[in-house]
């Protein structure tokens, strides 16, 4: 029941994109995100008054980013050694595991290794596998903003009372209008007090 001679090309799989491609959305992102995440944990932790607010957040900030830039750095080379697909849970466990062992050791000896490594390798393999299944519906989400854009230039509508307002050509040019006859006041005001004195 097998097929004899080769596929069409279009059958074919095509190879997996290359380590560089996209490399800013799989590690560059994800380790900002998760670096203004720390810094985020850091104003509401309980060591904030021992440690002073800005020495915690910026030490929560950086091991948030450290920890998020060797997972995901881990998890692509995981990717291109195995020359699977970026989606791929089995990389993700498996980076889990390397880096959770390797940041581990360096934190707690060989109990901390493993330790570490199983933590990262749930963690990691759970924010993947939620990544994963929420990227359609922010997908959808995000397409609906933008038709809706489209739809109505206006959409987005600051409040009468903030001070950033967006103005019309008409708006505009009686808002210059009145900037001349303040100038032109404030001048003539300047040349009488200039002259008094």
């Amino acid at each position: 029941m097998g097929s004899s001679g080769p596929k069409p090309l279009e059958e074919k799989a095509k190879p997996p994109p290359s380590f560089s491609e996209n490399w800013k959305e799989r590690i560059l992102i994800p380790t900002l995100l998760a670096g203004t995440t720390g810094g985020g944990v850091g104003l509401v932790s309980k060591h904030r008054k021992a440690h002073g607010l800005a020495n915690i957040s910026a030490t929560y900030a950086t091991n948030f980013a450290i920890v998020s830039g060797c997972y995901c750095g881990a998890r692509e080379f995981v990717r291109v050694v195995r020359k699977s697909e970026p989606d791929d849970l089995v990389n993700s466990t498996v980076a889990g595991f390397g880096s959770g062992a390797l940041l581990g050791r360096l934190q707690g000896g060989q109990f901390g290794a493993f330790r570490y490594a199983v933590i990262f390798a749930v963690v990691g393999t759970a924010v993947d596998f939620a990544t994963i299944k929420l990227r359609p519906a922010l997908s959808s989400y995000k397409q609906s903003i933008f038709k809706d854009k489209e739809k109505n230039p206006g959409w987005l509508k600051l409040p009468e009372w903030s001070p950033i307002q967006v103005l019309d050509e008409e708006e505009l040019a009686a808002k210059k209008a009145r900037e001349k006859e303040l100038y032109a006041a404030q001048s003539a005001l300047g040349k009488l007090s200039k002259e008094e004195s």
